[in-house]
């Protein structure tokens, strides 16, 4: 009898341990995501600023500062439900604005604009990378949810279900050329 109470509780301790841990691991998880998520956000927030500042510059024809400008503009003014397709949109216009070779050497050739064209391309080339890490660290968190002993036993606690970022993330072909 006193053998099978001891047995009951080093295994009613190593479950309590392994759940311990498992909930750990959820929780360094879910500060990955934290740390990526700020990480994209500052990428983002740096490609915006350095293609608002270029649309401002003088730099571009007048029909390419305003499309700039106003992409630009709206990826750092959106809402959070918003911020994916605000994004894309700049993405977008990105591509349009430097799309063809002859626009990016404009801008090189311009006083400052060689300065500005190797902020702007490595701003662009971040942000997909960053996009994925944080995606990444999405996918294993939410892997790890998925599993019934995180349901059963709630480890994840209160914290939302994680969600990726998904945006339109290429760059634009000429501006990327040039540099590589």
């Amino acid at each position: 009898m006193t053998t099978t109470l001891i047995w009951i509780a080093v295994a009613l301790v190593a479950i309590g341990l392994y759940l311990s841990w498992t909930a750990g691991r959820l929780d360094r998880l879910h500060a990955r995501i934290d740390a990526a998520r700020a990480a994209l956000d500052a990428q983002l927030l740096r490609r915006a600023s350095v293609a608002q500042e270029l649309a401002t510059s003088g730099v571009l024809d007048p029909a390419a500062s305003i499309v700039l400008y106003e992409a630009a503009h709206a990826a750092r003014q959106a809402e959070e439900d918003q911020r994916e397709v605000a994004e894309s949109d700049l993405s977008q216009a990105l591509r349009a604005v430097f799309g063809e070779a002859p626009q990016v050497e404009a801008v090189r050739e311009a006083p400052g604009g060689e300065e500005a064209a190797r902020e702007l391309t490595e701003a662009v080339r971040r942000v997909p990378m960053a996009r994925r890490f944080h995606n990444d660290a999405v996918r294993a968190a939410r892997a790890l949810r998925r599993h019934r002993k995180v349901r059963w036993f709630r480890l994840a606690g209160h914290a939302p279900f994680p969600m990726a970022f998904e945006m339109d993330d290429e760059p634009p072909v000429a501006l990327v050329d040039r540099a590589a």
